[in-house]
C-alpha cells in the first residue's frame, strides 16, 4: 500500500498554466522561455502559499526540458522526471532559514562554478532568501551579479524588506499576489472531485476565506477537514472540524452586541466555548465581521464585493445599520487589544468576557473612544430620524366660556406660571457649554461660558433644554438652527437620553392685556390728542 501523499503536495501545480490566480507572473516567464530573453537570476517574493515554489521548480524543469510546449515543460522527459523525481544533481533547492551562513554560501559559490552534469543549466532554488546572514549575502553577491553561463538563479522570500538593495537590483523581481477566494475554491471543487470528495459549495468558500489568499493553506484545510468528515463535507462540518464558531453564530453574537443585550451575548458565548470553540479563533471571527461592517459604513455600494463571508450579505446589511462607525471602531480596537493580552493573560476566557461586555455596555467605560461612539450613535438616529424627543405631558385644559369683549378687558394680565427645573447632574451646564464651544467656531462659541454673567445660561424645564439669553441679539445669534442642533446632540449626549433645546428671551417682558397694550401705546405716541394717564 502506498504512502499517503498531502493534497497540497499531490497537486502542485506542474507546468504555468497550472498555476492559479498568478497569470500575470506566469505569462511573462513563458514569454521569456519562448523567445530565450532569460535572466541569470529571478526573485519571487509574495505571502505563503501562493506558488513562489511551485513556479521556482516550473522553470527550473521549463530551462531544461528537452521537448518544451509554448514555454511549458514536458513533463515526460528524463530532465522533467529527475527533478520531480529530486534525483538531479544540478538542480539544489536550499533551504536558507537552516543553511544561512557564510561558509554554506561559499561552498555553494565553490560548486556552481562546474558545469551540469545530466541538465542544460544547473538551477540553485534559494528559499526563504532573507533568512541569510550580511555576510552570506555578500558573498552571494559576487557570482550573482556575474555568474556563469550555465548557472541561473531563483530566490524565494516573504519578507522582500529584508533582502539587501544589491541584491535586489541584481534580480529580475516577480511579485506574486494573494489569490483570490473564488479561484481558490475553484481548485478545491477540482481537488475534491479527482478524490472523489462530496464538497459542498458553500464549505468550499468557507476553506477559501480561511485559506487567507494561499492555495497551500486552502489544500490543507480540505485535507484535514476532508479525513475527519464522513460523507458530505458542509459549512458546518468545516466549522466543527477547524473550531470554530460558525457565521451564524457570529453574526447572532454581534446582533446581541448591537442591541445591547448583554445577557444573550456572554450566554451565547458561553455556548460557544463550552461547545469546544477556540477563543481566539472566535474573536479573529468577530473582527473580520467588524471590519466587514466598516466597509460597508464606508463604501456602501462597491464595499459588498470587497466582503470576506463571514456574515451573509443580508445580515451584515442589517447589522451595519444597527451600528454606527464610531461603535465599529471602539469594538475593533477592543478586540485586537484583548488578542494581544492573550499572550500574557492568565484567562482568556475572563478576558474575551470582559470584551464583549465593554462592547455591549459602552457606558462602562469613560474614555474618548466609547464616548466617541456613544456620540456617533445619537448622530446616526437623529439624521435617520428614528431619534425623537419626547413632548412634555401637558394636563389637558378644562373647557371653559369664551370670554366677551367687555371682560377680556377688565381682566387683569395673568401671570405666567412658574415650573420649577428639572433636576439635572451636578455640572451639567458646564460640561455641555465645554462640548459646544469644541464644535462652534468664534464669534457664536463665545456666547457659550460657564459663568454666572455668561449671556447665555442653560437650564431644564418641562423636559426642554432652555437656553436663556440676557437680550434679543443673543437670542438670535444662539437660535441658528445649527448651532441649536449642536447644544441639542451634546445635552442628550451628557443626560443619556434625547433632548431638545429651544432659546428664551429674558429682555422680553411677558405680555399682559394686548388691547390695553395697545391703547396705551397709541396715547404714548399721540399725546397733543389724548391726555392719558397711565
Amino acid at each position: 500500500m502506498a504512502a499517503y501523499q498531502a493534497l497540497y503536495r499531490k497537486y502542485r501545480p506542474q507546468t504555468f498554466d497550472d498555476v492559479s490566480g498568478q497569470m500575470a507572473v506566469t505569462q511573462t516567464l513563458k514569454t521569456q522561455l519562448m523567445t530565450g530573453k532569460m535572466s541569470h537570476a529571478y526573485l519571487f517574493t509574495g505571502s505563503r502559499g501562493t506558488g513562489k515554489t511551485s513556479c521556482a521548480k516550473i522553470l527550473a524543469k521549463a530551462v531544461n526540458c528537452e521537448h518544451p510546449d509554448n514555454g511549458n515543460p514536458c513533463n515526460r522527459c528524463s530532465a522533467c522526471r529527475s527533478i520531480d523525481e529530486g534525483t538531479c544533481m544540478d538542480v539544489l533547492e536550499i533551504d536558507a532559514a537552516s543553511n544561512n551562513g557564510v561558509d554554506n554560501i561559499r561552498d555553494l559559490r565553490d560548486d556552481a562554478i562546474y558545469t551540469p552534469s545530466q541538465v542544460k543549466k544547473r538551477v540553485y532554488i534559494i528559499d526563504e532568501v532573507h533568512m541569510l546572514s550580511l555576510s552570506a549575502f555578500n558573498a552571494l553577491l559576487k557570482i550573482i551579479e556575474e555568474p556563469p553561463e550555465h548557472l541561473l538563479f531563483i530566490l524565494a522570500t516573504t519578507e522582500l524588506h529584508k533582502v539587501p538593495a544589491t541584491i535586489l537590483s541584481r534580480c529580475q523581481r516577480f511579485s506574486f499576489r494573494r489569490i483570490s477566494q473564488e479561484d481558490i475554491a475553484a481548485r478545491l471543487q477540482y481537488v475534491a472531485y479527482q478524490e472523489n470528495i462530496d464538497l459542498d459549495e458553500s464549505a468550499a468558500r468557507v476553506i477559501a476565506r480561511l485559506a487567507d489568499g494561499g492555495m497551500r493553506d486552502g489544500l490543507s484545510l480540505l485535507d484535514q477537514c476532508a479525513s475527519a468528515t464522513v460523507g458530505e463535507l458542509t459549512a458546518e462540518a468545516v466549522y466543527t472540524c477547524l473550531g470554530i464558531s460558525g457565521e451564524r453564530k457570529c453574526g447572532e453574537l454581534l446582533g446581541h452586541i448591537a442591541a445591547h443585550n448583554t445577557k444573550d451575548a456572554l450566554a451565547l458565548f458561553n455556548q460557544l466555548y463550552t461547545d469546544g470553540k477556540d477563543l481566539g479563533a472566535m474573536l479573529d471571527e468577530l473582527a473580520c465581521l467588524i471590519r466587514d461592517l466598516l466597509v460597508l459604513k464606508t463604501a456602501p455600494n462597491s464595499g459588498v464585493t470587497m466582503l470576506s463571508g463571514v456574515a451573509s450579505d443580508q445580515e451584515a446589511q442589517q447589522l451595519a445599520k444597527q451600528l454606527s462607525g464610531g461603535e465599529l471602531v471602539r469594538m475593533m480596537s477592543l478586540v485586537q487589544e484583548t488578542l494581544a493580552d492573550f499572550t500574557r493573560s492568565s484567562s482568556r476566557r475572563m478576558d474575551a468576557e470582559l470584551c464583549i461586555l465593554e462592547m455591549a455596555q459602552p457606558q462602562l467605560s469613560l474614555d474618548a473612544k466609547s464616548l466617541n461612539a456613544r456620540l456617533t450613535r445619537l448622530e446616526d438616529q437623529i439624521k435617520s430620524g428614528t431619534l425623537v424627543a419626547a413632548a412634555p405631558a401637558v394636563p389637558e385644559a378644562a373647557p371653559t366660556a369664551a370670554p366677551t369683549e367687555e371682560t377680556e378687558e377688565e381682566q387683569p394680565p395673568a401671570e405666567a406660571e412658574t415650573v420649577p427645573d428639572d433636576e439635572v447632574p451636578l455640572g451639567f451646564w458646564t460640561e455641555v457649554v465645554a462640548a459646544v464651544r469644541q464644535e462652534l467656531k468664534p464669534p457664536i462659541s463665545g456666547f457659550f461660558v460657564a459663568s454666572e454673567n455668561a449671556p447665555v445660561h442653560g437650564a431644564m424645564k418641562g423636559g426642554l433644554l432652555e437656553l436663556r439669553c440676557k437680550n434679543t441679539f443673543t437670542a438670535d445669534m444662539v437660535g441658528k438652527p445649527e448651532v441649536m442642533a449642536i447644544v441639542a446632540l451634546k445635552a442628550s449626549a451628557q443626560l443619556g437620553h434625547p433632548v431638545k433645546a429651544k432659546v428664551v428671551d429674558l429682555s422680553i417682558k411677558p405680555a399682559g392685556n394686548a388691547r390695553m397694550e395697545n391703547l396705551l401705546q397709541f396715547g404714548r405716541q399721540h399725546s397733543d390728542i389724548v391726555n392719558m394717564k397711565e
